[in-house]
């Protein structure tokens, strides 16, 4: 969005969406966790673990496709069809691609859920879960929302860096999903079975 020719209304507009979808996905998913008990007097449930179990397994497959996607030695990487579009986009389309990335895609889903779910797991009570789940929130909105400050205050002196950033992002995206997968992947499978068997 950063380098859309409205870059200065879409970069805010993308960072919104993406915080506003984080934060209602997580909002349901521990209402729904609460409600469902997943944690008894403090004690997670059977459920959550067989859930966690789940959403570990589904981090693995989800790296092995990374890793099998990534471009060879000498290749140009893929980069998405919508990208190529993004030029003419206004701060609506910004917007409802933000919350569709954040909130539907399954890559960020798996993420939000799991981090829901452990909230919930917690046992806090009051605001507890409330707080931990903005501050998930914030954390997971970093990364999209450190280049957008960074562009606003910095202006047209940041771009040299931003396009340093992005060449290096394209370049080594499905080895770093790769490896976020794999370790979210394994911590999940970990406290899964760790829950289950123990």
């Amino acid at each position: 969005m950063l380098f859309s020719q409205r870059a200065r209304s879409n970069g805010p507009a993308f960072l919104v969406g993406w915080v506003l979808a984080l934060a209602v996905v997580g909002s349901i998913v521990l209402v729904l966790a609460i409600l469902g008990k997943v944690s008894t007097g403090g004690t997670p449930s059977t459920l959550a673990y067989v859930i966690k179990l789940l959403l570990g397994l589904l981090f693995l497959l989800l790296s092995l496709r990374q890793w099998r996607s990534r471009p060879r030695e000498g290749e140009e990487p893929h980069m998405p069809g919508w990208m190529a579009t993004i030029d003419k986009f206004t701060a609506g389309r910004a917007f409802g691609l933000s919350a569709l990335l954040a909130g539907v895609n399954p890559k960020n889903l798996a993420l939000t859920l799991a981090a829901a779910l452990s909230i919930a797991q917690a046992g806090l009570s009051g605001a507890q879960p409330w707080i931990a789940l903005a501050v998930f929130v914030i954390l997971a909105s970093l990364t999209v929302a450190v280049p957008v400050l960074y562009y606003l205050f910095a202006g047209q002196s940041a771009e040299k860096t931003l396009n340093s950033w992005k060449a290096w992002l394209v370049a080594n995206n499905a080895t770093v999903m790769f490896i976020l997968f794999l370790v979210f992947g394994v911590i999940l499978i970990g406290q899964g079975l760790g829950g289950l068997i123990g």
